[in-house]
């Protein structure tokens, strides 16, 4: 007997699994969507670890990655808008296995008139592809030869290789060794630039002259990974890119009245700039102010370009990086000035823009906004690794490649502000941490586009800050159910959910963890490491996962779960208050309930009739069992109202249900106890129960050593609940008796 009392009444505390997941499961059918099983799910992690990824969010103690080394020449024929040139790729393979075949991106293939990305454009267009240009678009690859030194004398031999749309497979006649293993190639390549090309490049007509702004250009490596092994899904435009570093070394060819920009250290400026022009430029790299270096009025002067050649090559290095990008023009302004780095280090800001472009509410402003810009992202997160950053105003959006950028050559003020910030934050994400553009857009742009959110406020003085943002007003459009989750392919979602799911909704999610979950010194601390670890390597979403909650210190399975993995939607939702003993002196017990299947953490404002105002915060642990939940609030004096969320910084689909007010809301009356109080006994089991009354509570504490206390609601006439428990009390009239319903037994107990 005394076994089954301890298995039935010491239940009381553990609660009738059966019984109780059935009420919650009806309680979920009938009132809320929320399961916490779902929400708190273990097992969020499908992968232990391996010895290239630890479970800790780091590389692991073998991780490796290929590297691809490049020389590159290319010939700027302004008539033709055609590119000529040469590609001498050393490719090295750290990987553990042999490799007999390499795959490379043929990008400009995207601009063919058969490509499977002009194919998936809809008829009433897209952002993607070339706006209809009729032109000879593609790569045109007139030979890939393998290169080898034998007895001190090079060697060239044709290659087997094989174009696929925008990939092209080259097949080697050896394997390539692993851990070290190099082969060398040298491709001859041209493609004829289209005007408009998916946003990313292109050829912009000014009064001045062509601006050209090169991306794309050169057949590129596909990653080789620990991951997927060969990373070759093709270019269809929506996508971006996946890159291996390596060293550049390019050399461009360009008419002389051009000025060419590009990513990297310019090596030879005595060539290319005059005497004047680069008494400048040494000015420029002294200098907090912007420096003029070729005027507005030059432009239109032929004494501002070097004499005496039809062309000059312009060549230019850069280590480390994973792709290289370049614009020319004979119309270019260009201004620079210094850029400071945490470890004493200096870069040079660099802006290049036509004459129509300029002044001080335009492109006068952008060197300024590019220097701003590095300067804070290196502060916070990680140094700029490169000798100069550039700002090309151009026919591109916005686009963002190592060491440069392109932004609208229209944009002026805030938005040429906003635009120069979010293309250099992109040297963090992707140029700095190498995340797979093509699989995982938010690991870019949403990345990204939450860092901006802090520069915007650290940028002088918060001139371009925006306001807080009303989570709220935008909820049902940030988890309409017409929306992919975050985590889907970019190629794979609606193109006008690209901007939703690639860039807001990520940061906007991420603002939430810093500001609401994690601290803002936790979250940042995090987030740092997270770019340390991952620089010039290749994280995946768990890397980032396991980062963040490694260092934080937190299981934040929940909220990839519900804001990355799936699109749930959040509703927190305030029932009814209760004041103690009918008295406000005492305190008061609110309700509150989760109605939708995300799991927030809860934040209360509460305001008293004298005006006095204060919060409550609760964790999100409060959801980690239960879909409702009551709290004591020590208030002394009557409540004038209640407000969930009332800053509006969690995304709440229905704000309706957030706030309780004195006289509309509902106030519960306490029932009043006195009658079931006292002790009980069972000629079934032999235990006594005393039931006191605890802040409107009946509490049945067992005799010693028999179970902890059980906290009773009531629930009707004579009738008692625990739902943690799943344990009901019905007392009959007299109030001298009653049954002890649970896991389908009774037990009566009856007044001593």
């Amino acid at each position: 007997m005394k076994k089954q009392f301890i298995v039935g009444v010491s239940l009381l505390a553990l609660s009738i699994g059966s019984s109780t997941l059935q009420a919650q499961e009806q309680s979920a059918k009938t009132t809320s969507k929320y399961n916490y099983h779902d929400a708190f799910a273990p097992n969020f992690y499908t992968k232990n670890a391996t010895e290239t990824r630890s479970v800790s969010g780091q590389p692991g103690a073998k991780y490796w990655q290929n590297k691809a080394d490049y020389q590159l020449t290319a010939t700027l024929n302004e008539k033709k808008n055609e590119i000529v040139g040469t590609e001498i790729l050393t490719y090295t393979n750290n990987s553990p296995d042999k490799i007999s075949f390499l795959w490379m991106n043929v990008d400009q293939n995207l601009f063919q008139k058969d490509s499977r990305g002009k194919s998936i454009i809809p008829v009433s267009g897209s952002r993607n592809g070339d706006k209809g240009q009729i032109f000879d678009g593609g790569h045109k690859i007139k030979s890939i030869k393998i290169v080898s030194n034998q007895k001190g004398k090079t060697l060239e031999r044709d290659a087997k290789f094989e174009i696929i749309d925008t990939r092209m497979q080259i097949f080697l006649p050896e394997e390539l060794q692993s851990n070290g293993g190099k082969v060398t190639l040298k491709i001859e390549f041209s493609f004829i630039s289209p005007d408009y090309g998916s946003n990313r490049m292109g050829v912009l007509e000014t009064k001045n002259g062509k601006i050209f702004t090169m991306a794309q250009w050169y057949p590129r490596m596909c990653v080789y990974d620990d991951i997927k092994g060969w990373n070759s899904l093709p270019y269809l435009g929506a996508g971006e890119f996946y890159l291996e570093y390596g060293d550049f070394d390019v050399t461009i060819t360009a008419p002389a009245n051009h000025i060419v920009v590009s990513s990297g250290e310019l090596i030879n400026p005595n060539e290319v700039y005059t005497a004047e022009q680069q008494k400048r430029w040494n000015l420029a790299a002294q200098s907090e102010k912007v420096v003029i270096i070729r005027s507005a009025e030059e432009v239109v002067n032929p004494n501002s370009r070097p004499s005496g050649k039809a062309t000059l090559n312009w060549r230019f290095k850069i280590k480390n990086a994973r792709d290289i990008s370049w614009s020319s023009s004979a119309a270019f302004v260009v201004d620079a000035s210094k850029i400071n780095l945490p470890s004493g280090k200096k870069s040079l800001a660099i802006s290049a823009y036509p004459i129509e472009s300029a002044g001080p509410e335009a492109w006068g402003r952008s060197t300024e906004y590019t220097k701003a810009s590095i300067e804070n992202y290196s502060r916070r997160w990680f140094e700029y690794p490169y000798p100069t950053a550039i700002n090309v105003a151009g026919n591109v959006g916005g686009m963002e490649y190592p060491g440069i950028v392109f932004c609208d050559w229209k944009a002026t003020g805030e938005d040429l502000w906003r635009v120069t910030d979010h293309e250099f934050g992109h040297t963090w994400f992707p140029m700095i941490v190498g995340s797979n553009e093509r699989l995982f857009a938010w690991m870019d742009e949403g990345l990204n586009t939450f860092i901006n959110s802090l520069s915007a406020t650290d940028f002088n003085k918060g001139e371009y800050k925006s306001r807080p943002r009303n989570m709220h007003r935008g909820a049902n459009f940030l988890t309409s159910p017409d929306l992919e989750p975050i985590m889907t392919t970019p190629d794979g979602m609606k193109e006008q959910n690209l901007g939703t799911l690639a860039y807001e909704k990520p940061s906007l999610g991420l603002v939430i963890l810093r500001e609401q979950v994690l601290g803002a010194e936790r979250f940042d601390r995090a987030f740092r490491i997270y770019t340390e670890r991952w620089a010039f390597k290749h994280p995946t979403p768990d890397d980032f996962f396991r980062t963040m909650e490694n260092v934080s210190g937190e299981d934040l399975n929940w909220f990839w779960r519900a804001w990355f993995v799936n699109n749930w939607r959040l509703d927190q939702g305030l029932t009814k208050i209760k004041y103690i003993k009918d008295n406000p002196k005492n305190g008061a017990l609110v309700s509150i309930e989760n109605l939708e299947k995300m799991a927030m953490p809860v934040v209360l404002g509460v305001k008293t009739k004298s005006g006095v105002v204060s919060r409550v915060k609760l964790p999100v642990e409060v959801w980690q069992r239960n879909a409702d939940w009551k709290f004591k609030i020590n208030t002394t004096e009557e409540i004038a109202s209640i407000t969930i969320d009332p800053d509006r910084v969690f995304p709440d689909v229905n704000p309706s249900n957030n706030v309780w007010e004195a006289g509309k809301g509902e106030l519960e009356k306490e029932p009043v106890l006195d009658a079931y109080l006292g002790k009980f006994s069972s000629k079934q089991l032999p235990i006594k129960l005393t039931f006191t009354n605890v802040d409107g509570m009946l509490v049945g504490t067992p005799q010693d050593g028999q179970g902890p206390p059980l906290a009773f609601e009531a629930v009707a006439k004579d009738k008692f609940k625990s739902e943690e428990a799943g344990v009901e009390l019905q007392f009959n009239e007299a109030k001298n008796e009653f049954a002890i319903n649970m896991g389908g037994q009774s037990f009566v107990f009856t007044r001593e």
